[in-house]
C-alpha cells in the first residue's frame, strides 16, 4: 500500500449542496413571472405560484417600508368600497368572484412593492427573465393560433384575432408591451446585441400585432417613445446618447419593414384596415361605448354605493370600458375616489422616481412609461383586473420607497466622531 494513502479520517469532508434563501426567493420569482402569461383558465397557474412565492417570502422574511403606506391604504379603501358595493349582491356568484379577485390583486401589488426592500436589482432581473419567458410562450401560442397551425386556431384566437394564452386579445397585447420594451432598452443601452435583441423581441412583437388591439398598438407606440426619450435623457454620456439615437432609427426601420411584410398578406391587411380605423360602430352613438360612459355619470353621482360589481352592464348593456367609470360603478364613491387618488399619487411617485439618479433608474425607465400609458389607457378599457398592471404598480412604489444609497454611504462619514488631540 502506498505510503501516501490517506487515512479515512483524514479525507476531505463531502461537499454539501447549499442553497441560499436568496436563491430560493429568486427561483420562485422567476416561476411567478414565467406563469404570468397563462390566463386561459381560472384560477390560473399564476395564482398557485403566487401563493407558493408568498409562502416562501413569508417564511424567510419580508420587510414592509412605511413609505408604502399610501399605496396600501388607498388600495384598501378601494377594496373596502368594493365590499360595501357588493353587499346587496352577495347571492351573485360572479359579483362575489369579481370582488375577491380585486382583493387578491391588491395583495399581489403590496407584495411586489414590499419585496423590493431587499436585493431589488437581483429580483427585478429575475422577474424580467421570467416575464420574457411568459411573453414568448403567450406569443408562440398566439402565432400558432392565428395561422391555425395544428388546429390551434379555435383555442388561441378570438373573433379572428390572436389571443394566445389569454381569454381576450385586448389583454394579450398590453401584456406583451413591457417585455418588448425591456429587450429594446437593453439593446439601446448596450446590455444586449442588436441581432440578439431583434430575435428576442420578434415573436412577442408579431403576437402583439396579430392581436389587432388598437389599445395595445397605442400603448406600445406611446410607451416606446417615452422609454426612448427617458433613456436618452438619462444616458451618462454623449456617446451613449448617440447610440440611443442610432439604434432607435435602426429599430424604427426594422419595425417599418416588418409591418410592410405583414401587410403584404391580404387577410392580415384586411383585418388591420378594419381595426386601425377609429370609426368603430360599437364606439359611436348614444348607446356606444363613449355614449354609455357619459350617460352613466349622472346615475353614478346619485348612487354613493355604486351600481354593484359587474352591474354596469345591466344598465347599459355592456361593461364601462373605462377603469375610472368602473371604479365608481363597482366600488362606489369610496372606491372611485380612492382609485383616482392612487393613480394621482402613482403619477407623482413614478415621474419623481424615473428622474432620480439611482442604481435602479434604468429599470424604472422601462417600467414607468408602460405603467403611465396604461394608467391613461384606463380611459378606454378596464385595466383594474390586469395582473401585470398590479405588478408594475407594486414595483414602481417599491423602488420609490428605497433609500438613496449615496445618502446612506455619506451618513456614517458625517456622523464619525472627531478625534480630539490630548494636549498633555
Amino acid at each position: 500500500m502506498s505510503a501516501f494513502a490517506e487515512h479515512p479520517s483524514q479525507q476531505a469532508p463531502a461537499r454539501r449542496l447549499a442553497i441560499s434563501h436568496a436563491a430560493i426567493k429568486r427561483a420562485t420569482l422567476w416561476l411567478l413571472g414565467a406563469s404570468s402569461g397563462f390566463a386561459l383558465i381560472e384560477p390560473s397557474p399564476y395564482e398557485f405560484v403566487f401563493l407558493l412565492t408568498l409562502f416562501v417570502f413569508a417564511v424567510t422574511g419580508i420587510r414592509f417600508s412605511q413609505k408604502l403606506l399610501p399605496l396600501a391604504v388607498l388600495l384598501l379603501l378601494y377594496n373596502i368600497g368594493g365590499i360595501f358595493s357588493l353587499i346587496p349582491w352577495l347571492e351573485e356568484a360572479d359579483s362575489v368572484r369579481f370582488t375577491a379577485v380585486s382583493v387578491y390583486l391588491m395583495i399581489t401589488c403590496i407584495f411586489f412593492a414590499a419585496i423590493m426592500a431587499d436585493d431589488a436589482l437581483g429580483r427585478l432581473e429575475t422577474l424580467w427573465k421570467g416575464y420574457l419567458f411568459a411573453a414568448w410562450c403567450a406569443g408562440l401560442a398566439a402565432v400558432l393560433g392565428y395561422f391555425d397551425i395544428a388546429g390551434l386556431g379555435s383555442v388561441f384566437t378570438l373573433y379572428g384575432r390572436a389571443s394566445g394564452t389569454f381569454k381576450d386579445a385586448n389583454v394579450l397585447g398590453p401584456f406583451l408591451v413591457l417585455p418588448i420594451l425591456y429587450v429594446l432598452h437593453r439593446v439601446l443601452t448596450g446590455q444586449s446585441g442588436l441581432f440578439r435583441g431583434l430575435v428576442l423581441v420578434s415573436l412577442p412583437l408579431l403576437a402583439l400585432f396579430l392581436s389587432f388591439s388598437r389599445g395595445a398598438w397605442g400603448n406600445l407606440v406611446a410607451s416606446a417613445i417615452l422609454m426612448v426619450g427617458l433613456t436618452f435623457l438619462t444616458a451618462p454620456s454623449s456617446a451613449k446618447r448617440g447610440r440611443v439615437v442610432r439604434l432607435t432609427l435602426v429599430a424604427f426601420m426594422a419595425a417599418a419593414a416588418a409591418l410592410a411584410v405583414a401587410l403584404s398578406f391580404e387577410n392580415i391587411r384586411d383585418v388591420f384596415e378594419t381595426r386601425a380605423s377609429l370609426d368603430q360602430s360599437y364606439d359611436q352613438g348614444v348607446t356606444g361605448r363613449f355614449g354609455n360612459q357619459l350617460r352613466s355619470i349622472p346615475l353614478l353621482l346619485d348612487t354613493p354605493n355604486g351600481l354593484g360589481p359587474l352591474r354596469f352592464r345591466w344598465y347599459f348593456t355592456d361593461d364601462p370600458h373605462n377603469v375610472y367609470i368602473n371604479a365608481f360603478a363597482s366600488y362606489g364613491w369610496l372606491g372611485g375616489m380612492a382609485w383616482l387618488g392612487l393613480m394621482a399619487a402613482t403619477c407623482y411617485v413614478g415621474w419623481r422616481l424615473v428622474l432620480q439618479r439611482r442604481p435602479w433608474q434604468q429599470h424604472a425607465v422601462v417600467l414607468w412609461p408602460v405603467l403611465f400609458v396604461t394608467i391613461l389607457q384606463g380611459l378606454q378599457i378596464d385595466t383594474d383586473h390586469w395582473r401585470h398592471f398590479y405588478l408594475m404598480l407594486g414595483l414602481i412604489w417599491g423602488l420609490a420607497a428605497l433609500p438613496n444609497p449615496a445618502a446612506q454611504a455619506a451618513r456614517p462619514a458625517l456622523s464619525e466622531p472627531v478625534a480630539i488631540k490630548d494636549s498633555h
